[in-house]
Parts: structure tokens; sequence; C-alpha cells
């Protein structure tokens, strides 16, 4: 036990123990991996009215944003020299493979704070209008002014992703910032607060508590001194933070849940389509919102498609998540674990056929894990709740169609909207699909890439507003307009009009 890292809570600038510790287990072995100060209602209190303190003293606000910027670079340069540590806490915490926690999770989370430091410098917090000269002449000016104390609220499958590409926008802005991640992953977070502190960030700035949803991310949700809400999750839980912000008509940012169609055209070029949706359902084993789980497939292609696909499922290596040649670990839970055959075995009741279920490591230091192995289900059809419902777990249901049309329809018959993906050997008419899709991200022979400059976000209950490019920082500011007459003749004023001159 002694061996095992302890963290307390990142609150105004120095570190802060709760009245327990929560275990964290890597979800491969069940090993004790970490061990963090629990966060109570009090302390979310306590990062609240720091972050409230250092908004309203202005020490961050305050900054010109080229040293907001300059700042936000520093963190990442800290960062940046822990890559290696960051990437096996990711895989600890979250049983993300090693390859993955590198490349995504902390080499995406570093570019995207970069980014966001960039975006400080250039972007125009003030601009002048075109004067004007009707109803008078005038000058306009707009503003975009921090929000105040932002709450940045996370899930468990990225957290240093999703956390970076709130952090950014809400920092660059001139906001202060609490973060509260999911309770058993919270560990790249606490790092971020080291670095916070290593770099010279004035205290309640940015804080990071742990504590779990009901009760410390309920509270940051309703709390009257929090103006701007920023929700990572499912829609169920966006359903009660939305409901929390309208306390004090907060600002809201949700990233919600999403039923992604992968729709392979005829003429799609299959060495690129079978990987790439296959891809698109099993990055980090099915555990993400716009994954691809529904693979839409020509019918009369269909056999040949999910022939490959399981051919190329049986390639794949899964295991130990520390392994760097692992393509697939765990999933995150037992209880992940639970729900997922729970629908696996809804789905074969309803009529599902099980075209391939990996099998799933059988050492002994792998029992006490959580597997699930890659799943393809044919003979599904979009009626069924597995087609309807996010089953965020390493399962793809094949679900095939004979126009192009009735792919559309099929497609968009859902209430999410996050993502969808289009496969096509002729670009243009890929395009015309990809126009005709009812979602906030739509790919053309790609998937879960996303380029720090394109927006993202869902439609209908994928969620509200948009994250990454300057789309975000606008979600974390207010807008003023400033009016100034353009001369001093009281005559041409519109009061004129009504009292005389």
């Amino acid at each position: 036990m002694s061996d095992v890292p302890h963290y307390p809570m990142f609150i105004d600038g120095g570190w802060v123990e709760g009245a327990s510790r929560h275990e964290i287990h890597a979800p491969a072995t069940g090993r004790l991996a970490a061990t963090v100060a629990l966060g109570s209602v009090e302390h979310a209190d306590q990062a609240v009215e720091a972050a409230l303190k250092a908004h309203r003293s202005g020490p961050w606000s305050s900054l010109h944003p080229e040293q907001r910027a300059d700042l936000i670079d520093e963190m990442a340069d800290y960062l940046t020299a822990r890559q290696q540590l960051l990437a096996g806490l990711v895989t600890d915490e979250n049983g993300a493979s090693i390859r993955q926690a590198t490349a995504f999770h902390v080499g995406v989370a570093l570019a995207s704070l970069r980014y966001f430091a960039q975006l400080a410098r250039t972007f125009e917090f003030e601009r002048k209008l075109d004067p004007v000269e009707l109803p008078l002449p005038a000058q306009g000016f707009i503003r975009y002014e921090p929000v105040g104390v932002v709450a940045a609220i996370l899930p468990f499958n990225f957290p240093m992703v999703l956390g970076a590409w709130k952090i950014g926008p809400a920092l660059a802005a001139g906001n202060t910032l609490v973060v509260k991640p999911d309770e058993n992953t919270p560990l790249t977070l606490l790092e971020i607060g080291k670095a916070a502190e290593a770099v010279g960030f004035p205290p309640g700035v940015f804080n990071v508590i742990t504590g779990d949803g009901p009760t410390v991310g309920a509270r940051l949700s309703e709390h009257p001194d929090v103006r701007k809400i920023a929700f990572t999750g499912s829609t169920e839980v966006g359903r009660l933070v939305m409901q929390g912000a309208s306390t004090n008509i907060k600002k809201v940012t949700l990233e919600l849940g999403g039923k992604g169609p992968s729709i392979i055209l005829d003429d799609a070029d299959l060495d690129l389509a079978i990987p790439g949706s296959l891809f698109a359902f099993l990055m980090y084993n099915g555990q993400v919102c716009e994954s691809g789980t529904r693979v839409l497939v020509p019918r009369s292609r269909q056999d040949e498609i999910v022939q490959r696909m399981v051919a190329k499922l049986a390639s794949l290596k899964i295991g130990d998540p520390h392994d760097p040649a692992t393509d697939f670990g765990p999933v995150f839970s037992a209880e992940a674990k639970q729900r997922i055959e729970g629908y696996l075995e809804t789905a074969r009741l309803d009529g599902a056929t099980v075209a391939f279920a990996g099998e799933v490591p059988k050492a002994d230091e792998f029992q006490d894990g959580h597997w699930v192995g890659p799943t393809i289900l044919t003979d599904v059809t979009n009626d069924m709740r597995i087609a309807r419902e996010e089953v965020f777990g390493p399962v793809g249901v094949i679900i095939p169609y004979d126009t192009v049309d009735e792919a559309i329809e099929i497609a968009n018959d859902t209430e999410y909207g996050l993502a969808a993906g289009v496969w096509g050997g002729d670009e243009e008419r890929a395009m015309e699909v990809a126009r005709r899709l009812q979602a906030g991200t739509v790919w053309v022979n790609d998937w879960h890439a996303f380029p720090l400059n394109g927006p993202f976000g869902g439609y209908k209950q994928s969620g509200i507003g948009r994250e990454l490019s300057a789309d975000a920082l606008h979600e974390y500011t207010e807008v003023k307009y400033i009016h100034r007459a353009a001369n001093q003749d009281p005559n041409q004023r519109l009061y004129g009009l009504l009292f005389g001159h």
C-alpha cells in the first residue's frame, strides 16, 4: 500500500485532503493503482469560492491574452516533459491501450492546450464595427468577456482530452475554473493541477476536485456562483445538469450520447472502409460517444463486408493494455461489462446473430479485470434496442440497405446526432450523403479525427454548443455591445424625438 501513489485535491493553489480516500483500480487487472482524496459538497463550495474570489480580484481575466497564452503554453510544456507518466496513468485508470493513451489521450490533450493558447493570441476580444449613420451616427464595439466561474464535469473515458477541450478555451477567455473528473479517472487532471502550481497560475484560477456526480457534480451544476457548466457524459445525466443549471440560468455546453451511423456505400474501397468502420466502433473498446456503432452496408455486399470484418477482428491482439503490441484492452468497470452483456443478451432475444465475439484473456493476472471481446451482430433492424440505445461497449451492428436514400433514412432515424460517417469511392457522391446526415460531425472516409480548428458537438439529444475551434471560445464568453454616439450634438439623439431639444 505504501508504494501506491496518493493524490489530494487541488484547490485555491494548494493541496487539500478529503474526509476519506477513494481507490483507483486498473480495469485490466483490478490492481490498486492509486488513491485519491474523496471530495464532498463542502469541497465543491470551497473550490467555487476560490474561483469566484480569483475572478473578482482579476489576477487572470485582467492579464493580457498573450500573458494567459504564455502560461497555458508553460502548462503544456510541463506536461509534455511528463508524457510517459501521463500515458501510464491513463492506462492504469481507464484501461486504454498504451499506444492510444500516448497518441490520443495525452498527445491530443497537449496539442489542444497549445491550440487554445495560440487562439488567445489571435482572437479579437474587442472589435470595432463599421460606423453607421442610421438611425443616427454612431460607432459600435463588440467585446467578448469571460463569463466568470466555469465548472467542467468530465466522464471516465477521455479525462485528459476532454479536460483540455474545456480547460483550454475557458482559461484562454479569462475565466476561472473548477474541474471535476469522474471519481475513478482523476489522475491526469490532478497532474494538470501540479502543472498549474508549477508554472505559477494565480491561486483559485484553476482547481481540481474529486467526488461523485450525484453529490459533487450536482452541487456544481446548481451552485449560484458558477456561471457556466461544460459537461461531457450521457444524455440522461446531461438532462440533470441542465436542470441544475436552470437555477440561475447558467450557460451550458453539453456533449452527450450518440448512436453514430457508419454508411459504407456500394463503391467504397473496402481496404479503407473495413478497418475504418471497425475503428469507428472499437476505439477505446467502444467506450466513445461518437462511435460509429451502426454499420449500414449495401445488401448486395453484406456477406463480403462481414467476412472481411470478422477476419480483421480475429487478427487483433487482446490483452495487457500496458503492452505496446496490444490492440484492444478491457472495458472500464464491472458495471460496464454487465451492462454490455445485458445488451448483447437482449439483442439475441430480439433475433440478432453474433457474427463474431472476440475471446478475452485467460491468464490469471486478468481474472479480476473487466473484459468484453469485440463483437459484431448481424440480422439487426434499426428498431431493435441494440440499434437505438447507446451501448458504450465494443459492439457494432450490421444493418443492410437497398438504396442510398434508405441508408440516409435509417441513419437519421435516431434521437442522437453526435457523429456519422460515409465511406465511398466517389468523394463528391459521399459528400452529398454527408450533407444529408443529421449529425454535428460527419466524416468522409475517416473516423475519430478531430482537427482542432473544426467545431465538435451534437444535434438533437446529443448536446448543446460546440467544443474545439474558435466556436469553443465563444462558449466561454459573454458578448457585450458598446454603442458610442459619433458626436456631441444633442439634436442627433433619438431622445430628441420624445423630449425635443
